[in-house]
């Protein structure tokens, strides 16, 4: 494997590689030697506190060269700085505090032979074994170093790595100063500071890039305007009198209309308390003073973004409902609620005998001839203008719509759910829908009278279809309303015995006395009186 990194960028992917093997190991190496202090005191091992005090002293200064050297390597000085100079410094300074551990370790491990259980020795052994890590990782960096600077092939995982980081700035091209040539969306932002300085740096440096930028002195003003304009984004400052940005934030996050808004707080306090306290309050992120510009510009970038994946989010969500609301509706015009719930719940046949319900039949007299003077779009016109007013009164009175045949309605009480008072129902429905026919054909003026016939008994009821869903009702009961229609007069409603009875003397009913039924027979029937 051959790794070739243009000298511009070699101390880049050096820097890069000394935090990620170098930094991060030397921070262990201090924390493991404050731990191993820690039990050394509460061992009452006191003698070896000065050596260990020693290697401690020694990590931290190992732990200023590192972040020293790391600063030098991203530095532009670093340009005029021979790759010479570099190796030097990488290869003494950071071995000198090294050699200082390890020698202190093997000193300590050697006076504890007499004592193979001594609880630190273990740790001491584990420390030494870090530090050889460690030494050995800064003699491999500093010979790939030098290969890569003449060019030479470097084989191993130590290359591998530096080919990794090497990829990685080749792939993350320049930052260019004024940010990126992209178009920027433009959005609304608050910035909330009450330094006037603060507010107008960010004002023009966020109104260049394409923003519309309204500003706050403080936090009562901030709230104000959050509640007359809508904004997309708000940088608030924490430290500000009167309302801290703390509670501003803990405010808008309680409030329903304004907790959706991305905050990024920019504060002079870089304590972690202070950033958890602030993302738990429902910070999206937190900024220290003085800023970087391009870091607040990709901050501002990324909060904005994920806020517009919001909102795209809650708008599919929310049509998905539109859509879920308008499917429902369509089911329910086909079905009754309580069939949809069943068949939700996984019933696949749904069949009921109910004990007794009422039946209506509803037809229009004559208009089978009539309509043969209209056009379609009037017959059309005029059957819907009707059947969306019985639907109404069904719906007002309680009962079940069940189907429309040509110009004839359907209706059922005490299905699917029991009714007590189906027969009631039906009567007090009957007469209105007498009405509303007479009213539509003289406002339409055509001359148009219904019949109605309805009669009580048991039914059942269920679902048919598997593509086309129909909620229907069948049995001799049906058959009977059936006729009871086809027998009554023009304006009249017609109900049979068994209806009478279950209406008892709650309704006025007109004995029409004993006809004959295709059918049936010799059946005694009523008249309901309008």
């Amino acid at each position: 494997m051959s790794t070739t990194v243009p000298d511009e960028r070699l101390t880049r992917a050096l820097a890069a590689f000394l935090r990620q093997e170098v930094q991060a190991p030397a921070t262990a190496v201090t924390d493991f030697l404050d731990m191993i202090i820690e039990d050394a005191r509460s061992s009452q091992s006191e003698s070896m506190l000065a050596d260990l005090n020693r290697m401690r002293s020694a990590s931290v200064q190992l732990n200023a060269f590192v972040k020293s050297l790391i600063q030098d390597s991203s530095a532009d000085r670093q340009k005029d700085e021979t790759l010479d100079a570099f190796h030097h410094r990488l290869r003494h300074d950071l071995r000198t505090p090294l050699n200082a551990i390890k020698g202190y370790s093997e000193l300590l491990i050697e006076d504890m032979d007499g004592d193979g259980a001594h609880p630190l020795r273990s740790d001491l052994a584990k420390l030494k074994e870090s530090a050889d890590q460690l030494l050995a990782q800064i003699d491999a960096m500093a010979a790939l170093a030098r290969r890569e600077e003449a060019g030479s092939a470097v084989d191993g995982s130590r290359a591998l790595k530096l080919d990794l980081v090497a990829d990685v700035l080749r792939t993350l091209e320049p930052l260019r100063v004024g940010g990126n040539s992209e178009a920027v969306v433009s959005s609304h932002i608050l910035v909330v500071d009450d330094n006037a300085s603060n507010r107008d740096v960010l004002e023009r440096r966020l109104g260049r890039e394409g923003h519309q930028i309204a500003t706050a002195a403080n936090g009562t003003s901030a709230l104000e305007l959050v509640d007359r304009q809508t904004f997309d984004l708000i940088l608030l400052d924490l430290i500000m009198p009167e309302m801290s940005g703390f509670e501003v934030l803990r405010r808008l996050k309680a409030a329903e209309h304004t907790s959706h808004i991305p905050v990024i707080v920019i504060s002079a306090l870089d304590e972690i308390d202070s950033v958890v306290r602030c993302i738990e309050a429902g910070a999206e992120d937190y900024l220290t003073k003085p800023f970087n510009s391009i870091l607040l510009r990709a901050r501002i970038g990324a909060s904005l973004e994920k806020k517009w994946l919001r909102d795209r989010e809650k708008k599919f969500v929310a049509d998905l409902e539109q859509e879920k609301a308008r499917s429902e509706t369509l089911l329910l015009n086909i079905l009754p609620q309580s069939i949809v719930n069943r068949m939700r719940k996984g019933e696949m046949v749904i069949a009921d005998s109910i004990g007794e319900a009422t039946i209506l039949f509803c037809d229009l007299v004559g208009f089978t001839t009539l309509s043969q003077d209209l056009t379609a779009g009037r017959t059309i016109d005029f059957l819907s203008k009707i059947f969306s007013t019985f639907d109404s009164l069904a719906a007002e009175h309680g009962v079940e719509k069940i189907k429309t045949i040509g110009d004839a309605y359907m209706v059922a009480a005490g299905i699917p759910e029991p009714q007590s008072d189906h027969a009631d129902r039906i009567a007090a429905l009957a007469p209105r829908m007498l009405e509303a026919v007479s009213a539509i054909a003289e406002a339409t003026d055509l001359k148009l009278q219904a019949r109605i016939g309805v009669h009580t008994g048991p039914i059942t009821a269920g679902v048919i279809g598997t593509h086309k869903f129909v909620y229907d009702v069948w049995g001799d009961t049906v058959n009977t309303a059936s006729r009871m229609e086809s027998h009554s007069l023009p304006g009249r409603i017609q109900v049979s015995a068994a209806t009478r009875a279950a209406l008892g003397d709650r309704f006025k009913l007109e004995r029409r006395g004993i006809i004959e039924v295709k059918g049936k027979g010799m059946m005694e029937t009523f008249f309901l009186n309008v």
